[in-house]
């Protein structure tokens, strides 16, 4: 094993560990159990024993994660309105960064746990498939399989054309300008016909509970909401990439904080992804309000 300490190794892989979690689960606070409670396992064995640290972490988590999606899974089948991921904020260093788009985190979800943790380990975070058959439990072959199949399923929502950064910063306060202002004809010039809005809010706080589909019914929306917006202003906190999109973070009306992501494809956005449920913003309170 490294010479360095356990403890330092364990504060070196801590946020890809994080990030392995997050994709898996798409909850930032599920995510940092799940590595507080590596953490706790890391340091309790015979480090000399440990030959390959990194590999020995991934898979603790992955297990750990497996585990824990069993459990989510029925969760979700009674959420209250449409299910989103917490919001992940880009870091800012590249390195740490993968291609995972929150569409894709969506589109994650339709994959049984174990399609999810190899097309996961191997397509996103680089793994060979003999280290993704020790992680899982399974012969390579089958996680060469397993990946196959998350492929097929997830290949629509994969990025095809990444908007540049900062174009999409751009189409993100122009946005947020039209859409609260209710300034309908610069909104309308931004969206695609076939522009989808989602709003998660848990049945926690007020929420679309179905997603509007068409450029007509989400104009048509948020002229409504324009009407609010005039009477009490959103805040707006920060622009920011949010799961690899443009979007920012905002104080709505009543003090209820709130994120909007926005899916670009050539210039228009085609899906707006507002997450309002505070059960899911509590790290964002944390790390995005400032």
């Amino acid at each position: 094993m490294s010479e360095e300490s356990p403890e330092r190794i364990l504060s070196n892989l801590r946020p890809g560990l994080i990030r392995i979690a997050y994709r898996m689960l798409g909850s930032v606070a599920e995510a940092e159990d799940i590595v507080q409670e590596t953490a706790v396992r890391w340091l309790a064995v015979d480090h000399q024993a440990v030959r390959e640290p990194a590999a020995f972490l991934r898979r603790i988590v992955t297990r750990l994660c497996l585990n824990e999606l069993q459990s989510a899974r029925r969760r979700r089948e009674a959420y209250v309105g449409p299910w989103l991921p917490e919001p992940y904020f880009d870091p800012e260093d590249h390195d740490q960064a993968d291609d995972i788009t929150l569409p894709l985190m969506i589109a994650l979800e339709r994959l049984s746990p174990l399609e999810r943790a190899a097309f996961l380990l191997h397509d996103i975070f680089g793994m060979p498939f003999d280290q993704v058959a020790d992680i899982v439990g399974r012969e390579a072959p089958a996680c060469r399989k397993l990946a196959s199949r998350a492929r097929a399923h997830i290949q629509e929502a994969r990025p095809r054309f990444a908007v540049d950064k900062d174009r999409g910063l751009e189409l993100a306060r122009a946005f947020f300008t039209a859409s609260r202002s209710g300034d309908m004809t610069a909104l309308r010039a931004l969206l695609a016909e076939d522009v989808v809005a989602i709003a998660d809010g848990g049945g926690r706080i007020v929420a679309s509970l179905a997603p509007l589909v068409g450029l007509e019914a989400v104009l048509a929306r948020h002229a409504e909401m324009a009407r609010s917006f005039a009477i009490q202003p959103s805040q707006i906190i920060r622009y920011a990439t949010i799961d690899g999109l443009p979007g920012f973070v905002t104080i709505e009306a009543g003090g209820t904080l709130q994120t909007t992501a926005l899916d670009v494809i050539e210039g228009r956005i085609t899906a707006i992804y507002v997450t309002r449920n505070p059960d899911k913003l509590r790290h964002v309170s944390e790390i995005g309000v400032q």
